[in-house]
């Protein structure tokens, strides 16, 4: 860690921690992780000379993050170039963003293979969301259920193309979509498993045996629940069934109102609960850059209204952000500011098995902080113990 960050110290906020909440306490983040949680003002931290931060009627939660983003302000990840990935990262700490999986699309052998040696090779910049490895999404998903991934491109589940791969990728990849029906015997997802891969059924057209079989072969992921797999039926629950009653399962939520209807976020929030759901945005390049037309993964989008489609009328990634995503989940029923911390922080970092390091407030870990008022309003995000961003 650069030994050159300013210490800052965070005083007189009301902080969320792991296990409870601080009243008027202080945060002292140095060398970019979170050194102290003070109560008393006047210890410790005095000889710092530390930037000062006021936390007065303010909220420090830990930074969001986005397990599953493909591009930001004209930039993608499959543009396979350092200056697309660092676009992305200088923005998304404007929405409370700290860290972030960089996800590419099923394209090409050759065009993920650039993106996978593009993203292993990265080295994230301070004052910027931390690139904490890659979501490869596809291509080893269901044709039936490709969405926007395009169908030309998808390929059989092969555990060697993967270790090529993850190779490439510096073992940067932590989270592989697929349609876990495709490899029944399970050889990958077994192997995937025992390497710490995340393995997220996605772009699937897998019933609720199917999913069962995953989830005891070693898949603990829904990727972007409801979006590109079977629906609840009577005679098969599919999927979104799974996600409703295999409790190994955290699930993946994109909460524009859009992918998935208000009235469905809070039927997913009422029956899975706040401690399996990740708000994720499956941002594409056209986010922040309003209506218009742009591509994802070579094929042409037009957004309008909000909504990314592609010709077909098929929905294209989003335009969310996760403050938006925040702010419809908080209106829901129950939706608790200690409830939106699981999801947008504490679960995928769990998730990800990086729960040592980020996803709460704790001694020792990442100084990725928020400070929200109490509408969840995002005043500062400190990436890595610097200022990344001050909104107004």
């Amino acid at each position: 860690m650069n030994q050159t960050i300013k210490p800052v110290l965070i005083k007189n906020a009301t902080i969320h921690t792991e296990s409870e909440i601080l009243k008027r306490a202080s945060l002292l983040l140095k060398d970019g992780i979170i050194q102290q949680i003070i109560m008393n003002q006047d210890e410790g931290f005095l000889s710092e000379n530390p930037i000062e931060i006021d936390g007065t009627n303010l909220h420090a939660i830990p930074g969001f993050i986005d397990g599953h983003i493909h591009g930001a302000n004209g930039h993608d990840v499959m543009d396979a170039n350092e200056r697309a990935l660092d676009g992305i990262a200088a923005i998304l700490p404007q929405e409370g963003v700290t860290s972030f999986l960089a996800t590419t699309i099923t394209q090409s052998p050759t065009n993920i293979e650039r993106a996978l040696a593009n993203a292993g090779g990265y080295i994230s910049k301070t004052r910027q969301a931390e690139m904490i490895g890659i979501h490869l999404e596809g291509p080893f998903i269901n044709k039936v259920k490709a969405g926007a991934q395009p169908e030309k491109y998808i390929m059989a589940p092969d555990i060697e193309i993967f270790q090529k791969w993850q190779h490439i990728s510096n073992n940067k990849i932590r989270t592989i979509t697929l349609a876990p029906e495709l490899v029944r015997e399970g050889e990958l997802i077994q192997y995937l498993f025992s390497k710490g891969v995340n393995v997220s059924a996605g772009h699937t057209n897998a019933g609720f045996q199917d999913m069962q079989i995953a989830a005891s072969l070693g898949v603990r992921q829904l990727t972007h629940l409801c979006n590109a797999m079977n629906g609840l039926q009577h005679r098969d629950i599919g999927a979104v069934g799974a996600a409703f009653l295999l409790k190994e399962l955290r699930s993946e939520l994109i909460a524009d109102g859009e992918h998935v209807a208000t009235e469905m976020l809070q039927i997913i929030y009422s029956n899975i609960g706040s401690d399996r759901i990740i708000l994720i945005t499956d941002a594409m390049r056209a986010k922040y850059l309003g209506e218009g037309e742009f591509d994802l993964g070579g094929q042409p989008v037009n957004v309008c209204n909000g909504r990314a489609l592609l010709k077909d009328g098929t929905l294209a990634g989003s335009i969310l952000t996760m403050q938006d995503a925040v702010y419809r989940m908080k209106d829901l029923v129950g939706a608790s500011m200690e409830d939106i911390i699981k999801m947008t922080s504490a679960n995928i970092a769990k998730q990800l098995e990086i729960y040592d390091r980020k996803g709460s407030i704790e001694i020792g870990k990442d100084a990725d902080i928020l400070l929200v008022d109490d509408d969840l309003k995002i005043k500062y995000t400190l990436c890595r113990g610097e200022i990344a961003y001050k909104g107004k």
